[in-house]
């Protein structure tokens, strides 16, 4: 099962942009990714196509199932 951690941020033009990273340890500790979402927006280290990061909007891990056939 593959895993996901997704960051939700809202950009200077409120949309939403995301920033995803594969097999986060787990339990995911809601305190650090915060932490690490606050350090990402004060930084400014990435700029969506609407703009800077300038609000958290959430986080979430998102699993999904993949079953590979050979043909």
């Amino acid at each position: 099962m593959a895993k996901t951690l997704e960051l939700q941020f809202t950009t200077e033009l409120g949309k939403m942009a995301r920033l995803s990273v594969e097999e986060p340890i787990e339990p995911v500790d809601p305190a650090k990714v915060k932490q690490v979402m606050d350090t990402i927006i004060a930084t400014n280290v990435f700029l969506s196509n609407s703009g800077s990061l300038v609000a958290v909007e959430g986080a979430r891990v998102i699993e999904r199932n993949i079953t590979d056939y050979e043909v």
